[in-house]
């Protein structure tokens, strides 16, 4: 266990912040935890970092501590209207990186066909061969645009083909026998979440995506559900307008910050 004591104001109790495990710290007053910090290195080689307290001083201190232990560039991500805790990352040396709206949109919407010569699959009409070799050229393409680094925590770079998939959490489209775009959907939620839609260049701007969600959602529908969330980069125009065309309502938004020590 590591021991770091902060010096007190006049009449206040020393603050001593203990490292309790490899990624946790603690602040202790008084024998008391008035505050607590933990760091997580997520599959995609990132470092996130999180502290809960009340204190701005002990949000401090904890946060001197950690980023003394781990490794930059370190991450945080806040809620939007959070604008105590934005405001404490920023004294900390964190800026924003990137933006995220919620959507929740809803299930009963009309049926959008898929281009001429596009077919869309699911479930056990999907083959996980496929799937991977359209898992990977979506990659390349991100790889050799925005790069990785700018995609949200929860979309992990290709790991030479180890990544588990389940081809049953995947809707696709499919053109001449080749899978063109997928949509992935996480329903072991209330609400159903999906967690990415994705076309190749070459096939986007056709309607594939809408195509696919459209399925997606109806099958969500039939399933008993009302609407489903997602996350959407706000720069991402493309895939803003596409929810907003599919009747989504913006719910809320987060920030993702980063800390890079000599660099604004």
């Amino acid at each position: 266990m590591n021991l770091l004591p902060f010096s007190p104001g006049l009449g206040a109790h020393a603050v001593t912040i203990s490292r309790v495990a490899d990624n946790q710290w603690h602040a202790i007053e008084n024998d008391l935890v008035v505050g607590r910090g933990h760091a997580s290195r997520r599959l995609d080689g990132r470092t996130f970092l999180s502290i809960d307290t009340w204190r701005d001083t002990v949000f401090d201190q904890l946060a001197t501590a950690m980023m003394a232990d781990q490794p930059a560039p370190r991450y945080t991500v806040v809620d939007e209207t959070d604008h105590d805790l934005i405001a404490s990352w920023e004294r900390a040396g964190f800026v924003t990186w990137r933006r995220e709206s919620e959507f929740v949109v809803p299930t009963s919407l009309p049926t959008a066909a898929a281009p001429a010569g596009v077919v869309i699959a699911t479930a056990d009409d999907v083959a996980e061969a496929p799937l991977r070799e359209l898992d990977r050229a979506i990659r390349a393409e991100v790889e050799s645009g925005a790069g990785w680094q700018t995609m949200p925590a929860e979309v992990l770079p290709w790991q030479g083909g180890t990544r588990p998939i389940d081809p049953s959490k995947y809707t696709v489209a499919v053109r001449d026998g080749r899978y063109v775009g997928l949509v992935r959907v996480a329903t072991m939620t209330r609400c159903p979440r999906i967690g990415l839609v994705a076309v190749l260049a070459a096939e986007q701007r056709h309607g594939i995506a809408r195509a696919l969600l459209s399925r997606v959602l109806g099958e969500l529908h039939r399933s008993g559900f009302e609407a489903a969330t997602a996350e959407i980069d706000e720069t991402n125009e493309a895939a803003m307008a596409l929810f907003d065309g599919l009747g989504g309502r913006r719910t809320g938004g987060s920030l993702e910050l980063v800390n890079r020590p000599g660099k604004a």
